[in-house]
């Protein structure tokens, strides 16, 4: 392949189905569909464990998104749309997922589908979405005690990631373990627009400062952001990270030094579905258990 013809923004999209959780006559199958700003994510439970799990790219219409998704996550299950008791919507396009039954704020759904991730312990959770962060608190149950939310630009975030990777011809994917390779830490960069970061990246690439360093200068920038609304939300431990940056280790190692905090370690998701990236899916998935069982009293 021609090297500028590589996207190197394009991150992995994926769909498991774990068989073993095969649901049975009396089982209750929900799921939860959460429609991001960059990302689409599906979660079919059965009993309140993962079945199924799709994540894709947010097309130009979240109603078709919402169908693509789902219809990923149904495949190669035996199930049919019909046969799923209750559907959530959440995420940026909530109301525009035209099989949900209900629909609830990604905030609510990524607290619940953390507590499902790592367990009752969490108590902070740091959400890098497509176009915002939010730093939530919650209870042992999962539940959102407080939360504070940057949307003001999509510095740091997914969008902002696939900018600089573009900029920098480095694979999305591995942009955090690039930025690890600096003998030392470089002062970070004044600005957190993407269109100023991109700017002030080139101007940087032009004074002769390695890609590596640049990356460093970014993710640190981005890190200070983060940890700052922690800070102000009222960080406590566990401390947790959902969305697409949750594999940044560039940004979790820096987060975590300013910090002095270890985050939670990434779940072995590609074996049981708990994947940070559709922790609001899975949360989400939770709730439409929980609504279906109450209409059922």
């Amino acid at each position: 392949m021609i090297e500028g013809s590589q996207q190197y923004w394009r991150w992995r999209e994926y769909h498991l189905v774990f068989p073993e959780k095969r649901p049975k006559q009396s089982s209750i199958i929900t799921a939860g569909v959460d429609i991001g700003s960059v990302s689409s994510k599906a979660v079919i439970m059965v009993n309140g464990e993962i079945y199924s799990i799709s994540i894709m790219r947010t097309g130009s219409s979240s109603p078709d998104s919402a169908k693509k998704v789902m219809e990923w996550a149904l495949k190669d299950t035996e199930l049919k749309l019909s046969d799923i008791h209750y559907i959530v919507g959440t995420g940026y396009g909530r109301v525009n997922v035209p099989m949900a039954h209900n629909t609830l704020t990604e905030i609510a759904c990524h607290a619940k589908g953390a507590n499902y991730i790592w367990g009752p312990t969490v108590r902070t959770i740091l959400d890098v979405g497509g176009q915002d962060i939010k730093a939530i608190k919650c209870d042992e149950k999962g539940k959102v005690l407080s939360f504070l939310m940057n949307d003001k630009c999509a510095a740091g975030t997914g969008r902002g990631m696939e900018v600089l990777a573009d900029l920098l011809k480095i694979p999305i994917e591995e942009m955090g373990a690039v930025s690890l390779n600096v003998d030392e830490e470089p002062e970070p960069v004044s600005c957190t627009c993407v269109a100023f970061a991109r700017t002030e990246a080139m101007w940087l690439l032009r004074r002769g400062w390695t890609k590596e360093k640049v990356l460093a200068a970014y993710m640190r920038a981005m890190a200070i952001r983060m940890c700052n609304l922690l800070q102000r939300v009222g960080c406590e431990s566990e401390l947790a990270v959902t969305g697409g940056q949750s594999k940044n280790v560039g940004i979790i190692s820096r987060v975590e030094s300013l910090l002095g905090m270890k985050t939670l370690p990434m779940p072995e998701w590609e074996k049981d579905g708990r994947d940070p990236m559709a922790a609001g899916a899975i949360g989400a998935a939770l709730f439409a258990k929980a609504l279906h069982e109450k209409a059922k009293k």
